[in-house]
């Protein structure tokens, strides 16, 4: 073969290479980066699925809330009652379960997280058996007190958010001289429902996977 033709054939595989080069580089890039996109996805799954709802400090109770619960014979109910430790606390404090109030009438008379679990497990057993097991409007009344399910009971019986916001607005209306209450919430603030918290079972029920709920709902 001549230098000539070889110096030809050199340009054509030169020529086909170049043409080809891009497409090649594209198809390795679409690649690396869909394998990217879905070692993303897995991760974040990953993440999703190990990241707690609740935090390291509620979960250091969840034996002691667990025993108390089952005294109670209410500990299905235990999901539920670490989520309104996270709620009331983030398990924090003498008193994770803020339960001073229903004990005594007023906040700070119980000084030792023990004494806060036993009472809060027993209020909560209180308020769920005078609800008829209504996950929810025991949960309202945990953080309104027992005289929201009356409120409820005379009303249907059944808790609704309308209720929530309407038996808030109405104890903080007879309660605003007082000065003890105001909105947590400024959402709150349009009803002129600042006694407690009006949105408490949705924030409750954030912190607890669907399928524990619907275990206890399902009962």
């Amino acid at each position: 073969m001549s230098v000539r033709n070889k110096s030809k054939s050199k340009s054509k595989k030169a020529g086909f290479l170049m043409f080809f080069l891009p497409f090649l580089l594209a198809g390795i890039f679409l690649y690396v980066m869909n394998d990217y996109d879905i070692g993303q996805e897995i991760a974040s799954s990953l993440r999703t699925e190990k990241e707690p709802k609740l935090s390291t400090n509620v979960l250091d109770y969840e034996e002691e809330v667990r025993s108390y619960a089952a005294k109670e014979g209410i500990e299905p109910y235990t999901e539920v009652i670490l989520a309104v430790m996270m709620q009331e606390s983030g398990g924090r404090g003498n008193d994770p379960m803020q339960a001073s109030e229903s004990l005594c009438g007023e906040v700070g008379c119980i000084t030792e997280p023990k004494r806060s679990i036993e009472q809060g497990v027993s209020y909560f057993g209180d308020v769920l058996e005078r609800a008829d097991y209504d996950v929810k409007l025991a949960l309202q009344s945990y953080n309104f007190g027992p005289g929201f399910i009356e409120f409820v009971m005379e009303r249907g019986g059944e808790y609704t958010q309308e209720l929530a916001i309407e038996f808030s607005a109405q104890k903080y209306d007879e309660l605003r001289d007082t000065g003890i209450y105001s909105c947590i919430r400024e959402e709150a603030e349009q009803y002129g429902a600042c006694y407690g918290d009006i949105y408490y079972v949705d924030a409750v029920l954030g912190y607890v996977e669907e399928s524990d709920y619907k275990a206890v709902t399902n009962m």
